[in-house]
């Protein structure tokens, strides 16, 4: 089975960067990795997906300009880069995966539920 585990969360202030990394224990070749993030009270959202077999990467429009998500030349490491964070970025940052299932469309690819695979999660912190 899948695993993935998130690493690089932190406390910055707002206009800071910070960049979490995602390290899959083997090489998810036909998969999305993605992020979510979850605040107390909330569901959780998405973040970024990106296909680990051709690249596509998808955003939600809240960082959209600010993030990018990128895999690593091991192939089996996706990050989080962030930049020009704000105090509503502010949560705890989940990687996951989804089965090999080829290409989504965005809306699934940015779908929680599309996800089978999850890490513990990271926290984040914004303060303004």
């Amino acid at each position: 089975q899948l695993q993935v585990t998130e690493s690089g969360g932190g406390s910055v202030q707002a206009g800071g960067s910070l960049r979490l990394s995602c390290v899959a224990s083997t090489y998810p070749r036909r998969s999305y990795m993605g992020w979510f993030r979850q605040v107390p009270g909330k569901e959780r959202e998405a973040v970024a997906s990106f296909y680990m077999g051709g690249g596509s990467t998808y955003y939600a429009d809240s960082v959209k300009g600010r993030f990018t998500i990128r895999q690593l030349d091991d192939k089996n490491t996706v990050y989080l880069q962030m930049n020009s964070l704000k105090p509503e970025d502010t949560a705890l940052y989940y990687c996951a995966a989804t089965d090999s299932r080829g290409r989504l469309p965005e809306i699934q690819a940015l779908s929680v539920a599309e996800y089978a695979y999850w890490g513990q999660g990271t926290q984040v912190t914004v303060s303004s």
